[in-house]
């Protein structure tokens, strides 16, 4: 028997958004992965470095997979929700999870780390990396790159002016700026699909730029719309877009 709208949201209200792990959405909506691995890259940088620092960790779910990780190995995170289960996660690899605040300066030494590397961070300060930086080391970032997922966005806020932030050609400006010297950039468009509402009910309660100040009750008029869209027409289908910027210190 097909489910219905409320039903279908009522279950994605009640589920949990804390971490940063996707699990929830299995089996109802899928996002191709970007072609260079990072989990992966971060796990071959880790393996040749004494101290890493993870900035915007969310849950630790990538770090937590490191296959070696260094003597000294640092976290941090600045949504509260995140931190517990950002140190549950991270025992394992025996990193120390640090809450900051969502502004710099980050509460670490000058130059105490060979590695910095961060997953989608919500804003790359990047003067603050080149600080905590000892010459010679490195940066690894896989970053959300402009108007991604905007069909999503666009499905339920309107037509929306072209994206303004997140260009990975500012974010080379900005390393440089800092000191730093960019040693590999590369772009990704991937295919993300949502098979029924309640799975865009529950990524939009967890990403919440997507569709910023977004709740149920605000929305629910362009929800059942989308929601009969899928019904009638199948998955719908927006564009994420990511880019990985590496970057070293002279």
């Amino acid at each position: 028997m097909e489910r219905t709208f409320e039903d279908l949201v009522a279950e994605a209200q009640a589920a949990p958004v804390d971490g940063w792990g996707f699990s929830w959405l299995r089996g109802r909506a899928t996002e191709e992965r970007p072609p260079w691995g990072y989990a992966r890259l971060v796990g071959d940088r880790m393996a040749g470095v004494g101290a890493a620092l993870d900035i915007d960790t969310g849950g630790g779910e990538v770090l937590a997979e490191v296959p070696t990780p260094p003597l000294l190995l640092v976290a941090t995170e600045a949504w509260p929700p995140n931190v517990p289960v950002a140190r549950r996660n991270l025992r394992r690899v025996g990193a120390t999870v640090v809450r900051v605040a969502d502004r710099p300066p980050l509460p670490l030494r000058d130059e105490a780390f060979d590695l910095v590397v961060s997953r989608h961070p919500v804003h790359t300060w990047w003067s603050e990396v080149a600080r905590v930086l000892r010459p010679g080391g490195g940066y690894l970032s896989q970053q959300i790159g402009p108007g991604t997922v905007r069909e999503l966005s666009e499905a339920i806020l309107g037509p929306l002016p072209p994206p303004e932030h997140r260009h990975p050609e500012v974010a080379v400006a900005e390393a440089e700026a800092a000191g730093l010297r960019v040693v590999d950039l590369r772009t990704a468009t991937l295919r993300t699909v949502f098979h029924d509402i309640g799975a865009v009910v529950w990524f939009l309660r967890k990403v919440v730029w997507t569709v910023p100040g977004f709740t149920v009750d605000r929305h629910r008029a362009e929800l059942r719309r989308l929601d009969t869209r899928i019904r009638a027409e199948g998955p719908f289908v927006a564009y994420a877009r990511r880019f990985l910027i590496e970057a070293r210190r002279g």
